[in-house]
């Protein structure tokens, strides 16, 4: 049995809810929407919220109740309005990364590889300790800086803002991926390539379900 902890995930088939999701693809849902109603595309904020409801609003909702909906999560025309400073630093990893260094692991690692057998107790027998093998890229990226990309990946041309009243979370969750580097297996996708998959994944997301209701 080795055990592998991954780092933030972000890929395909996220959580995209605004109630409940994560980091990076709520912003990524946020900004899309403000852009759309930066644009006055209605008809992309009705695809949008018939396949995710917000609160119960869809697209069958008024112009008027929609606008007040999204506001309520900081998402108008003018500026999409985001939790905490955005100082934070946060370590992203593509999902289909950590499926690949799973795979990697099952396949060329054996448990004897993953502790220091070097490192002995007082009586001189081995310690078999810190097995687990850390999954990411050993690269951190502000909250800020990931938001300041995402809204160059989609061209929006509001307003950024924080809400410092709102708790940034932990400042730092960095993981050491030496292990896994010495293993064999080192990340490929950067956030910037991430990010832009991401999207267009999202974006076909919208069009497939349009297509079939």
């Amino acid at each position: 049995y080795i055990a592998v902890m991954p780092t933030n995930l972000y890929g395909p088939n996220d959580n995209f809810h605004l109630e409940n999701s994560h980091v990076l693809p709520a912003m990524i849902r946020k900004i899309h929407l403000a852009k759309c109603l930066n644009e006055g595309d209605w008809d992309a904020v009705r695809k949008d919220i018939n396949l995710r409801p917000v609160e119960g609003v869809n697209g069958s909702n008024t112009d008027e109740e929609i606008l007040e909906k999204l506001a309520k999560f900081g998402i108008t025309p003018e500026a999409v309005t985001l939790w905490g400073t955005g100082k934070p630093m946060r370590e992203f990893l593509w999902s289909e990364e950590m499926a690949d260094a799973s795979v990697h692991v099952l396949l060329n690692v054996d448990f004897k590889q993953t502790y220091d057998a070097s490192k002995k107790n007082a009586d001189g027998i081995t310690e078999i300790r810190n097995c687990h093998i850390n999954v990411g890229t050993g690269k951190e990226v502000s909250i800020c800086e990931v938001a300041e990309k995402i809204m160059k990946e989609i061209g929006f041309k509001g307003e950024l803002r924080w809400d410092a009243s709102k708790p940034d979370g932990t400042l730092r969750k960095l993981t050491d991926v030496s292990k896994l580097h010495s293993l064999g297996w080192h990340h490929k996708v950067e956030i910037d390539e991430g990010i832009h998959r991401l999207y267009e994944w999202y974006l076909k997301g919208i069009c497939i379900n349009h297509q079939t209701v």
